[in-house]
């Protein structure tokens, strides 16, 4: 199963419910279209809530740095929520835990937007 996309709001936080999995392919192009209508809407403030993903591939923890890029390249800001094992250890792996913003309770992280 191929990642899905849930979008809601929290204050003027954008949270992005996501399960499923990241991989190359249709999986990481979702999250890639979806933060760039994000950004061309003016969205500024995006939560990816990683709680409900299966797998990430190395396409998947690519798409994650481009939508972080995207994100900043607009002026805005990409954090992470409930990041399963994998994904932390992939991240940590690749010496990406400490780019992104990692959270493990959502209100906290959508406190750290203000």
């Amino acid at each position: 199963m191929s990642a899905k996309l849930n979008n809601r709001q929290v204050g003027d936080v954008t949270v992005i419910d996501i399960s499923g999995r990241i991989t190359l392919g249709e999986g990481s192009s979702v999250i890639r279209d979806e933060m760039r209508a994000l950004t061309g809407k003016g969205n500024k403030k995006v939560l990816l809530n990683l709680g409900d993903v299966t797998y990430v591939d190395s396409s998947g923890i690519g798409e994650l740095v481009t939508g972080y890029t995207t994100m900043t390249n607009a002026g805005g800001t990409m954090k992470l929520l409930n990041l399963t094992k994998r994904v932390k250890d992939l991240l940590q792996i690749t010496k990406l835990y400490t780019v992104f913003e990692v959270y493990e309770d959502e209100a906290h992280a959508v406190q750290s937007f203000a």
